[in-house]
C-alpha cells in the first residue's frame, strides 16, 4: 500500500534526496512540473525510474490541461486552451464535441507514451469573466457546455487508458483572487453554486474517477476553503452529488491553503474533511515535515479509489503513435480547436 501524499522532484533526474522521499510509505505519487523535462527521451528515463522505485509503483502525475498549462511542449503537440473548445462549441457544437474529444485523446496518449499515469484534467470551472488565474482555462461560461465538453475531453482521457480529474469544485471562476498568491472567497449561496459552477460535477457523475478543491472559502457554506470542508466534501461532494472518485487537495504550498494553519496541520485538516491525497508541491522541506508528523490510516474505500487512477491499458510507445491511425485521426480532430 502506497500513502496519500504526492510530492514533486527537483530537477530532470532524481538525485539521492528525490530518491530518500520517494521511497517514504506514506509517499504515494509524484507530481511532475516544467522543470522536471528537457526531451521526450529523458522523460521516458525519468519516469522508468520513478515507477521502479517502488511495488506496486508510484503513480506520476502532471498538471498538463493544454494552453498555457502544458507542462511538457517540445515534442508533444501543442493543446489549446480549453476555451478553443468553448469558442468552437459556438460555431458548430458536434464538432467541439469531436475536437475535445480529439484533445482528451492527444493529452492522454502522449502523456502515457512518455510514462505520465495521470494529467489533472480537465477544469470545469465556469468562465464568469472574473478570474485571471482560470481565465482561457475554463471550457465555457455555461455549465451545460462545459459539462457536454468536459465529458468528451474525459471519455478521450479514458480511451488513452488515463483517468480524469475534475478541478476546481465546487467551482474557482467566480472568485476574482489568485489562491497560488492570495485567499479567494466566493459570497454566493449554496443554491447558486450548486446550480451553475458545482452542477457539472454532479451531471457528469460516475465519469469522473477523481476531483480537485478550490483553495477557495464560500462563506455562505463554511468557513473553511473547500478542500479542508468536511462540509463540501463529505456531505455535498460524496452525500449530495453522490460521487465515488479521488479527492486530492489543491497544493498545500499555495497562499490559499493557509487558513487551514501550516503545511503540516494542512494536510491533516485536508485528510480529515474527506481528501484521499494531499499535495506538497515546490517546497522540499515542507514535504519531509508532512512526512515526518503526519498520522494517516488508509480509509476504507482508499485502495479502491486509488485502482481507479491506475492506467487502465498499455501505453502506445512514443515512436509507435506517429504509425497509430487512431492518434492521427485525433490530431486531424484537434484542428478546428486550433484555427484563429
Amino acid at each position: 500500500m502506497t500513502g496519500p501524499v504526492v510530492v514533486d522532484i527537483a530537477g530532470a533526474r532524481l538525485d539521492a534526496a528525490d530518491r530518500r522521499r520517494l521511497r517514504h510509505p506514506l509517499v504515494g505519487m509524484v507530481i511532475l512540473f516544467a522543470r522536471n523535462y528537457e526531451s521526450p527521451g529523458q522523460l521516458v528515463a525519468l519516469c522508468d525510474e520513478i515507477h521502479a522505485l517502488r511495488d506496486p509503483p508510484l503513480l506520476i502525475a502532471v498538471d498538463h490541461e493544454g494552453g498555457r498549462v502544458q507542462r511538457f511542449r517540445q515534442g508533444f503537440t501543442r493543446v489549446p486552451p480549453m476555451a478553443a473548445l468553448g469558442r468552437l462549441w459556438q460555431r458548430d457544437a458536434l464538432v467541439a464535441c469531436r475536437a475535445a474529444l480529439a484533445a482528451g485523446y492527444v493529452l492522454g496518449t502522449e502523456l502515457r507514451a512518455h510514462g505520465v499515469d495521470l494529467s489533472f484534467a480537465p477544469v470545469l470551472d465556469l468562465d464568469w469573466g472574473r478570474s485571471a488565474v482560470i481565465g482561457d482555462r475554463a471550457l465555457h461560461e455555461d455549465a451545460r457546455v462545459v459539462t457536454l465538453l468536459g465529458a468528451q475531453v474525459c471519455h478521450g482521457l479514458a480511451l488513452a487508458g488515463m483517468s480524469n480529474c475534475g478541478k476546481h469544485f465546487p467551482g474557482h471562476g467566480w472568485a476574482a483572487a489568485d489562491s497560488h498568491v492570495d485567499l479567494p472567497t466566493d459570497e454566493r449561496s449554496l443554491d447558486a453554486i450548486l446550480g451553475a459552477d458545482a452542477a457539472p460535477y454532479g451531471w457528469l457523475g460516475v465519469g469522473l474517477d477523481a476531483v480537485m478543491p478550490a483553495h477557495v472559502v464560500y462563506p455562505a457554506v463554511d468557513a473553511l476553503a473547500a478542500g479542508f470542508s468536511p462540509r463540501w466534501l463529505r456531505d455535498i461532494l460524496r452525500g449530495r452529488l453522490g460521487f465515488t472518485g479521488a479527492v486530492f487537495s489543491d497544493d498545500l504550498s499555495m497562499q490559499g491553503a493557509r487558513t487551514a494553519g501550516d503545511v503540516t496541520q494542512a494536510a491533516q485538516t485536508a485528510l480529515a474533511a474527506g481528501c484521499d491525497f494531499v499535495l506538497v508541491c515546490n517546497d522540499a522541506p515542507a514535504a519531509d515535515r508532512v512526512l515526518d508528523a503526519l498520522r494517516w490510516v488508509p480509509p476504507p474505500a482508499f485502495a479502491q479509489r486509488r485502482a481507479r487512477l491506475v492506467p487502465r491499458a498499455p501505453a502506445v510507445a512514443a515512436p509507435a503513435l506517429q504509425h497509430s491511425e487512431r492518434y492521427r485521426a485525433a490530431l486531424a480532430d484537434l484542428e478546428p480547436a486550433l484555427a484563429p
